[in-house]
């Protein structure tokens, strides 16, 4: 199957109108989007942008290519604000996307699992944060306990539950990783998919890792076929590298950090000949 991924385009529809081009011109048969996937929530209203925005640019591409539309599974990132959601659920039922939140998907010949929370941020928006393997709180961040949120969760959810309990349960669904592709939004720790520029305890400028526990330690165990990740939109320009791999399983850094628009082609027959195209 030819498939492109990508990620953070945060709402920039110069942007979106590249990529409807691009599928046009190209036909993937899926398109993965690892979110992040509308403007800021204190300045466009969710319904908006997917009304005015989202929805006429695929509803044209679909009536443009026809039976050529790929399948376009989307996530939520953590600066997607939760109220969202019934709003991508309608570009679900227009059969524009398949929202893909916490699901696992069956395909013919492949397995999709969606999953979009992160572990905990500096930033106040908590819609799609929470604690990682434990109730550890990194330092300069804020738990997922405090912040905001645009759809609220009982108090126990909130400090309770972790990425790694979604991840276990989420498994349980999967019948061969082998033949599933994961759609994260954050990237697993200690790889080139999650770096930043921080200051160390010293005050000193360091490169952290800031991906994922859990979502390492899920990969380690199931060998899924391919990850696709997002979040951490500099650590492509730091490491010097867009991909890693854990084991059998390829991983992907789709986001986007600079003007142009940033995507991956990969073929699931053989996705360590992936490229990374810049239009």
């Amino acid at each position: 199957m030819k498939a492109i991924c990508l990620s953070d385009i945060h709402g920039n529809d110069v942007k979106y109108r590249k990529l409807c081009s691009y599928i046009k011109q190209n036909l993937p048969e899926a398109v993965f989007i690892a979110g992040d996937v509308l403007p800021n929530y204190y300045i466009t209203d969710p319904k908006d942008f997917i009304d005015d925005t989202l929805k006429p640019l695929l509803s044209e591409l679909k009536d443009e290519i026809g039976e050529e539309y790929p399948d376009i599974f989307l996530i939520t990132g953590n600066d997607d604000a939760a109220v969202s959601c019934e709003h991508f659920g309608y570009l679900e039922l227009k059969g524009l996307i398949h929202f893909s939140n916490k699901m696992v998907i069956n395909q013919p010949g492949y397995t999709v699992l969606g999953y979009p929370y992160v572990p905990p941020t500096p930033f106040l928006l908590k819609d799609w944060e929470k604690y990682d393997i434990s109730r550890y709180l990194p330092r300069d961040t804020v738990s997922p306990e405090d912040g905001i949120r645009t759809v609220e969760v009982p108090a126990n959810i909130k400090k309770y539950t972790t990425i790694k309990d979604d991840l276990d349960e989420l498994s349980e669904d999967v019948a061969d990783f082998s033949k599933t592709i994961c759609l994260f939004h954050s990237p697993p720790v200690e790889t080139n998919l999650d770096k930043i520029y921080g200051n160390g305890i010293n005050g000193d400028k360091e490169i952290l890792s800031v991906g994922s526990y859990a979502i390492r330690k899920f990969i380690e165990k199931n060998q899924p076929l391919v990850t696709i990740h997002g979040h951490i939109h500099e650590s492509t320009d730091i490491t010097g590298n867009w991909q890693d791999r854990i084991g059998k399983t390829f991983c992907f850094n789709a986001a986007n950090s600079g003007s142009e628009l940033a995507l991956i082609q990969f073929d699931t027959e053989n996705p360590g000949n992936a490229v990374r195209v810049l239009i």
